[in-house]
């Protein structure tokens, strides 16, 4: 049972590699991936139009995991993303299932 979700916002340019590797990683149980507006990063990372807007475009990837998963996947993800701006948040999961 997944025990936590971890939570990416990443620019759109970065996302198919990060969806990638989600795909492959043993720690993944699933994810869902949307596009999205960010708020609230600093300006130097915005362009022009995003700076005007207040916001910029972005993917909202989450990934359900267990907690041993957790700890490899966002080291992997480190790895494989720094320097990139992706950022994360990890939020207890208190129940999962599926309806069948």
């Amino acid at each position: 049972m997944p025990e936590v979700c971890i939570n990416f916002i990443c620019s759109p340019p970065i996302a198919p590699k990060l969806l990638d590797l989600l795909l492959m990683s043993p720690a993944t149980i699933t994810f869902t991936s949307k596009p999205t507006s960010a708020h609230g990063l600093p300006p130097n990372r915005l362009n022009e139009s995003e700076q005007v807007l207040g916001r910029a475009e972005a993917v909202e990837v989450k990934v359900l995991t267990d907690a041993a998963g957790k700890a490899a996947l966002i080291e992997e993800i480190r790895r494989n993303f720094a320097g990139t701006g992706l950022r994360y948040w990890v939020a207890a999961v208190l129940e999962a299932g599926e309806l069948l």
